[in-house]
């Protein structure tokens, strides 16, 4: 490669994308023009012209880094993530698969015979086996554990031991470890001797005889302390250190928290067992965000873009049903108080305010109770204040907008009951919206479900039914 090659500046990946969708589209044009030609030895010719018109594309695809191509592999309809896939090198299937979400790697492992994938998963480290353990068919782990040597088999057993979400479940087995009793000119040619540092290396672990955690070493005091003096003078305590069954998402906010690069990871016996690297903590806190956000929404799983139709409406149906049922019960709200709205046409026009707007500011009270959950800063003692701080916040833009929202109804109806029934039905929708808003997802998370999971769903059926309620009950009251 020629020095100005590397020193030129590297596309982004939506340039990458918006080139290899050219590439495909000139490819697949070509490839209709010939299929349409009438001549001799037709097959021969259009073996040519497929091979020429898919060069490029391969090696436009050889210089993305796997992170790019899964990407690309991402934002493809099927038929053509197929066809780039297919050019993809044997030897990057194994990187690319990592990278790409749950759901396309799906589409792509089910074109991918037992060789292909055990060849593609063979490339990989223990740990990053046991990140595709659950996506690849049972005959092929138990074929690649079997070509493991024994402590990468314990390795993969260990990781494959822990749950989802768990610490373990993200930890690396590829770390430096070095004894208290050695000096530090030794550790440096030891590991001159290694050659390459696992990446991510901003400390060496120091352990016992029996692989007991001691101290970290830092690589900043190895480089500046005297090279004659022992590692046992120059380590330090561990500052922060995981247990392999810690939620990942409390090793993330200590990430955060501290600004750590890697951290040990240790069983009950204080034995070291891997490190936590801050690439995976990372990836961690992307996918988590991207569940919330498709939580949220009341979507069960990520979903592929282009999946088809019925794979997509399994994944959205059920909150949809859900949603059905409380429009339903919403919609028989209203139903009971016909008399009213015939009499009163205005209420018709009135009460989607209402509801809206208590909707909107339950979602914002969700939002704040989810994200406290979420950072762990919400504790049994602190719920009562917690409770009264979005009361309080309700009532105080309950008076403000239930006022601004009853002066406009009396303006555009010229009827002074009716401006303040709309005041008094916000007011009262904002103070169920918070109480609601705050309720939902403690009590999600107290019998531990995911307080993300359809909460703004539930936030709006509860607004919408109770809003219908109480603005055409109070308008029943007092208007008629």
């Amino acid at each position: 490669m020629s020095d100005s090659h590397q020193n030129a500046p590297r596309e982004s990946v939506q340039e990458s994308l918006k080139r290899v969708v050219e590439l495909l589209h000139k490819h697949e044009l070509v490839e209709s023009l010939v299929n349409k030609q009438d001549m001799p030895r037709h097959d021969l010719v259009q073996q040519l012209v497929h091979k020429q018109n898919l060069a490029e594309l391969q090696n436009t695809l050889d210089a993305l880094h796997p992170a790019d191509v899964a990407y690309i592999l991402e934002a493809l309809p099927l038929d053509q993530r197929l066809v780039v896939w297919e050019l993809v090198r044997a030897d990057r299937d194994g990187d690319i698969l990592l990278e790409v979400s749950d759901a396309v790697r799906e589409s792509l492992i089910a074109t991918m015979d037992t060789a292909e994938l055990r060849a593609a998963a063979e490339q990989l480290d223990t740990d990053e086996i046991a990140d595709l353990a659950a996506d690849l068919p049972r005959e092929v782990i138990e074929e690649l554990f079997k070509s493991l040597d024994k402590e990468e088999q314990a390795q993969l057993q260990s990781a494959l031991s822990y749950s989802e979400g768990t610490v373990g479940s993200l930890m690396d087995f590829d770390m430096v470890t070095i004894r208290e009793d050695i000096s530090l000119e030794q550790v440096l040619a030891d590991l001159r001797k290694l050659g390459e540092l696992p990446s991510h290396t901003d400390k060496l672990f120091v352990v016992d005889n029996k692989e007991k955690l001691r101290g970290i070493l830092p690589l900043k005091r190895l480089l500046l302390h005297n090279p004659e003096a022992l590692v046992s003078a120059a380590m330090s305590d561990v500052p922060v250190v995981f247990n392999g069954n810690d939620k990942a998402s409390d090793a993330a906010s200590a990430f955060e928290r501290y600004d750590l690069v890697t951290a040990p990871v240790v069983n009950s016996y204080n034995k070291l067992v891997g490190r936590l690297t801050v690439d995976e903590v990372m990836d961690f806190i992307r996918e988590e965000a991207e569940s919330d956000v498709l939580a949220m929404a009341g979507l069960r799983e990520e979903e592929d873009m282009f999946a088809s139709v019925w794979k997509s409406m399994q994944n959205r149906w059920t909150w949809l049903a859900i949603n059905l049922v409380t429009a339903f019960i919403a919609s028989r709200v209203i139903g009971v108080f016909e008399g009213s709205i015939e009499k009163i046409v205005a209420l018709a026009a009135l009460m989607p305010i209402v509801a809206g707007i208590g909707g909107n500011s339950g979602n914002q009270t969700i939002t704040m109770i989810v994200r406290g959950l979420a950072l762990g800063q919400i504790h049994p003692s602190s719920m009562r204040k917690l409770f009264i701080k979005e009361i309080g916040v309700s009532l105080v833009n309950g008076l403000i907008w239930g006022s601004i929202l009853g002066l406009l109804a009396y303006a555009l109806y010229q009827n002074a009951a009716l401006g303040a029934v709309m005041t008094g039905a916000m007011i009262l929708n904002l103070l169920l919206a918070a109480s609601m808003g705050v309720f939902i997802p403690l009590a999600m998370h107290k019998f531990g479900r995911d307080p993300a999971v359809g909460s703004s769903v539930l936030i709006t059926a509860v607004t919408d039914s109770g809003g219908f309620f109480i603005f055409l009950g109070l308008a029943t009251l007092f208007l008629l």
